[in-house]
């Protein structure tokens, strides 16, 4: 029994200016039912995130259907998918009993009867082989009652006690069928939360599940009679412990994730238990350049030399006054596979003055003492300073001018 485990597909995921990733998507699916075929996949594991949205587009819809149905034609027996914190579960359940026919179960949302969540999974001979608890994300109304004046650390508590919870629950409905079926089958389950030890960074597009943040659990949550536990909703490819896993997201949500080797893994339970890491290709290149205006000169000359297409994040931290970045950066990658996405000039973050920099009221300074407060306050070199004096009296006398 060989097991692939995905996440956080994201489907309709926008990055700036890129509104369809579609091209993206298509080639990582197109990936993905290439493995299935090649490495023999038994059973399909999406834990949760499917679409970026709880209202996708038709055609983040279509590609997802599509998918299913190619699956269908790869061999793979099974597919097991639940709903993420960015995912309808009513749009994922409403074509739960058509698929079911499929042998894809779906679980948009936590169940009623919390034995409908767990699936039984049978070889070519129907012979039950494998048991998955499929854990959806748990929303709080699904774990507990909201408490009127409760304190976050209360809730906090209060929350993590009922994901605990419901995990004891399945595991325990989950030994009983074993028990029932008499044969020593692994047990195996899904989860769409924040665990504690999950990897994140900047800009990586994970959107938090709970207000204040107070949703992280510990790994000791799951039981241990989980032999595997596929992880969703953290990006970046994490081991809590061997076999508690986050295999992150496909594609890069965001520039902070341009670096990180994106992969899926896979659970051979043919001899014993077996956990192996298989990369993705990267689909579009992404690229985070971050320094004074000599080093990101010398990063868009080396992407122009390749000649590939890359998406590219510029930010500015240089010393020297940069007035013109956008338009200088620009002119950089005329001509070219490479395509800014995002421009920052760190200069422009810097706060106002405040009763630290000065013990003066404003109405008592004039302008030229404002500007060159600021100036030191932002450490403008002596050569600059001159400089920026110049244009900023230009800059009054015309004012003082159109007034009179």
């Amino acid at each position: 029994m060989r097991i692939l485990h995905t996440s956080d597909w994201h489907l309709g995921r926008a990055l700036y200016s890129k509104t369809d990733r579609k091209e993206e998507h298509i080639a990582f699916l197109e990936w993905l039912l290439d493995t299935i075929k090649n490495e023999s996949i038994d059973v399909l594991l999406v834990a949760g995130d499917i679409f970026d949205t709880a209202t996708p587009g038709s055609t983040s819809q279509k590609l997802y259907y599509d998918f299913l149905i190619k699956v269908i034609q790869t061999g793979c027996k099974d597919i097991v998918i639940v709903g993420g914190n960015h995912d309808s579960p009513s749009l994922l359940n409403a074509p739960k009993e058509i698929l079911s026919a499929l042998k894809i179960t779906i679980v948009g949302n936590a169940c009623e009867n919390i034995e409908d969540q767990i699936v039984l999974i049978n070889d070519k001979n129907e012979e039950p082989v494998l048991i998955v608890c499929a854990v959806p994300f748990l929303r709080e109304r699904d774990i507990c009652r909201f408490v009127e004046g409760q304190s976050y650390e209360d809730r906090s508590k209060r929350i993590n006690q009922g994901i605990q919870k419901h995990y004891e629950d399945i595991a325990e409905f989950a030994e009983s069928k074993r028990k029932q079926i008499a044969r020593d089958i692994p047990i195996i389950a899904t989860g769409h939360l924040s665990v504690a030890g999950g990897k994140r960074n900047d800009d990586d597009g994970v959107r938090e599940a709970y207000i204040g943040n107070i949703e992280a659990v510990g790994g000791d949550i799951f039981p241990d009679l989980f032999e595997y536990v596929a992880l969703g909703h953290y990006h970046i490819p994490s081991v809590i412990k061997d076999h508690i896993r986050y295999c992150g997201s496909p594609i890069p949500m965001g520039f902070g994730e341009a670096g990180h080797q994106k992969c899926v893994y896979v659970i051979d339970f043919t001899n014993g238990k077996n956990i192996s890491t298989i990369h993705i290709p990267v689909f579009q290149k992404l690229k985070s350049i971050i320094g004074n205006k000599d080093f990101i000169y010398e990063q868009l000359q080396q992407l122009k030399v390749s000649h590939d297409s890359v998406w590219v994040e510029i930010i500015y931290n240089g010393e020297d006054i940069f007035s013109d970045l956008s338009e200088w950066a620009k002119e950089q990658v005329n001509n070219s596979g490479i395509e800014i996405l995002k421009i920052q000039n760190r200069q422009f973050l810097t706060e106002g003055l405040t009763h630290a920099d000065t013990d003066a009221k404003l109405e008592t300074l004039k302008p030229v003492d404002v500007f060159n407060k600021l100036m030191d306050k932002t450490n403008v070199s002596e050569d600059q300073k001159s400089i920026l004096k110049e244009m900023y009296q230009e800059i009054l006398d015309i004012t003082q001018l159109n007034k009179e």
